[in-house]
């Protein structure tokens, strides 16, 4: 029997870390978790609490008090529980994406949710995506991918997701967006986006989501037949 292993898989938003991590997680048997989806999911609460005012400011005082109140669950059929409530199409939202990066950069949010995530992942077998996941919640991860795409590319791919949904935002909003998440993520104080020395670079713009699944399977496959 092969040892199992962690992977870590970090990138910007809409470059298809998650779809490669789904992917990638079936085809090994493995679990995969979006932690990008639990923080989705406080943004969400702490909108629907009305813990963030009309323009944008965050009530860090009352966010850090409700933490205890907040319970997220992510079921083996990819649906994101808030509460025992099914959230998993609100938190999709652009409303609550426009907020989801000022969310994750408050340090109790994340030293709430990094620990649950390393409690998930403690046994190994899992693929895990985000922004942190290789420099802080599995530093010591066996396989660690960093994934990149065009600018372009990112957009036309958020586009189609909101499309999908019967949302509409113009193609300027969409990548003013990206760009906004990029730079909170990359520059905010807490668990800042980072690409670390050891990972592996992939950039999707130019991969299907078949070629992508390829070139990773391959890389872990290898690392696992090292591993026995």
């Amino acid at each position: 029997m092969k040892k199992k292993i962690t992977i870590a898989i970090d990138g910007f938003a809409a470059c298809g870390k998650s779809t490669l991590a789904k992917d990638l997680a079936k085809a090994l048997g493995y679990t995969f978790i979006d932690t990008g989806a639990m923080y989705r999911a406080v943004a969400f609460y702490c909108l629907e609490h009305q813990l963030i005012s009309e323009d944008g400011i965050l009530n860090t005082e009352q966010i850090d008090a409700a933490l205890p109140l907040i319970s997220i669950e992510l079921s083996s059929d990819q649906k994101v529980w808030l509460n025992q409530k099914d959230v998993t199409q609100e938190i999709r939202t652009p409303k609550v994406a426009g907020i989801v990066s000022k969310i994750a950069s408050i340090k109790a949010v994340r030293i709430k949710l990094v620990e649950q995530q390393q409690a998930m992942g403690s046994q190994g077998g899992i693929v895990m995506d985000g922004r942190d996941i290789a420099s802080v919640v599995f530093p010591k991860a066996e396989l660690k991918l960093f994934v990149r795409a065009s600018d372009e590319v990112r957009t036309q791919r958020r586009l189609a997701e909101l499309q999908a949904k019967g949302e509409s935002m113009s193609e300027a909003d969409v990548l003013a967006n990206l760009k906004s998440r990029d730079l909170q993520d990359s520059t905010r104080e807490e668990s800042p986006l980072i690409q670390v020395p050891e990972a592996i670079v992939l950039d999707t713009s130019s991969h299907t989501r078949e070629s992508q699944l390829e070139w990773a399977l391959e890389i872990a496959n290898q690392l696992l037949e090292e591993k026995e």
